[in-house]
């Protein structure tokens, strides 16, 4: 007998009840090794260092301060989760520390001694021109000193969750808060293991223009963890009922600001929760992007096809998920900053994964743009990079690996 008939008579001899064992055995072992791979691969950060949660600032006298302390509601907020208060009783809803400034915006800078200046012009411009001095306890005094008087040249803005273009919305609110909102800014610059002068050019600014004494905070880390893992460290510490992060280069237009702000305050829902995403897609074919080599162009397009195949369904639907330039209400943040696991450029889809998890609105809004020297990100290794931990970050969700 030929060995082909004897396998053909070893086949024939198995029972249905054999095959299936077998079938699902091997579909076990393969689940078994694909678990345990994501899960050697799959980055799980480090917790902070004692220093990483300082700041320094500059205060009322132009002296630099000595390292501070600094709020975290993060750490705040799980204290109490662990004991089992975290939730409004009424609605269900984390409960969270009060906000103190009506937005705080968080700027990673990784060496941008050179970049950093020219960005804060534009950025504190902007904020203190549409949104004051703030009123809050923390901030009274030091806008008293600044200004003369707590009221002297403070803008007044209406209740942006009362009226937004016209129309009335109401918002139960998940803030352990009284229901006005607050005024002013704060920009929190987290230096990311920079081995240059980033932090000293923050300072330096801050000194040489009085209104953002004590309302710039500089943080430090010790070493470098990718533009992901300082994003998500400086929204733990964040005092604002919006937050933005903007990327250093000043490349997305602080002009757009209030449209992000107009786009959440309309999209969000009764726990006034929204992600408002800012967006190039609108300049894809604009002479700057139709310009850039081919390999770019092939890149960016590869990995907007790898988002919409590997991403759930409204992530995938975003065009633009890279951009530099995004809105967070306060109410969100819970569902997101604590399950943050990328610190690489891939943890913009975290972000917008966990959100989507949550149900948490996510409204796209055009912003302008223009390009912008210096940039760190190495066109074919990052976005190979990119890509990896695409694949990886989706498939630790998918298996379990990483829980909300």
């Amino acid at each position: 007998m030929s060995s082909l008939d004897e396998m053909l008579a070893t086949a024939s001899s198995f029972t249905w009840y054999t095959w299936v064992t077998v079938t699902l055995s091997t579909i076990l072992v393969f689940a078994i090794l694909l678990y345990t791979t994501i899960a050697a691969v799959a980055p799980f950060p480090r917790p902070p260092l004692a220093y990483e949660t300082t700041f320094q600032t500059v205060d009322e006298h132009g002296d630099t301060t000595d390292p501070q302390h600094l709020p975290c509601w993060h750490d705040v907020y799980l204290s109490r989760k662990s004991v089992g208060q975290h939730l409004d009783e009424k609605t269900g809803q984390p409960l969270l520390e009060p906000p103190e400034v009506f937005i705080s915006v968080v700027i990673p800078a990784y060496n941008e001694e050179n970049r950093l200046k020219t960005m804060l012009e534009e950025a504190v411009t902007h904020l203190e021109a549409t949104y004051g001095p703030s009123t809050s306890h923390a901030n009274s005094q030091a806008t008293t000193h600044q200004n003369g008087s707590a009221d002297s040249g403070a803008r007044k803005r209406n209740n942006p969750s009362s009226q937004t273009n016209g129309s009335t919305r109401s918002h139960t609110s998940t803030l352990a808060a009284s229901a006005s909102q607050p005024s002013g800014w704060e920009i929190l610059i987290i230096s990311d293991g920079s081995t240059d002068a980033t932090i000293s050019t923050a300072l330096d600014f801050s000194k040489a223009h009085p209104k953002t004494r004590n309302r710039i905070r500089v943080i430090s880390l010790l070493e470098n963890r990718g533009k992901g893992g300082a994003v998500t460290h400086g929204m733990r510490h964040v005092r604002g009922l919006y937050t933005l992060f903007a990327d250093a280069d000043g490349a997305s237009r602080f002009s757009c600001l209030a449209s992000l702000v107009t786009a959440a305050e309309t999209s969000s829902d009764t726990s006034a929760r929204c992600v408002a995403i800012g967006s190039r897609s609108h300049l894809v074919s604009t002479p700057s992007v139709i310009k850039r080599s081919w390999l770019r162009n092939f890149l960016m397009h590869s990995f907007h096809l790898l988002l919409r195949l590997m991403t759930p369904p409204a992530t995938s639907r975003i065009k633009d998920t890279q951009c530099g330039f995004k809105l967070f209400s306060r109410a969100a943040l819970p569902y997101i900053i604590p399950h943050m696991h990328s610190e690489g450029w891939i943890f913009d889809v975290e972000m917008l994964m966990l959100a989507e998890m949550a149900g948490v609105p996510m409204v796209e809004v055009p912003v302008e743009w223009h390009e912008v020297g210096g940039s760190k990100l190495s066109v074919v290794w990052d976005s190979l990079g990119m890509a990896w931990g695409l694949a990886v970050l989706r498939g630790a969700w998918a298996l379990g690996v990483y829980r909300t």
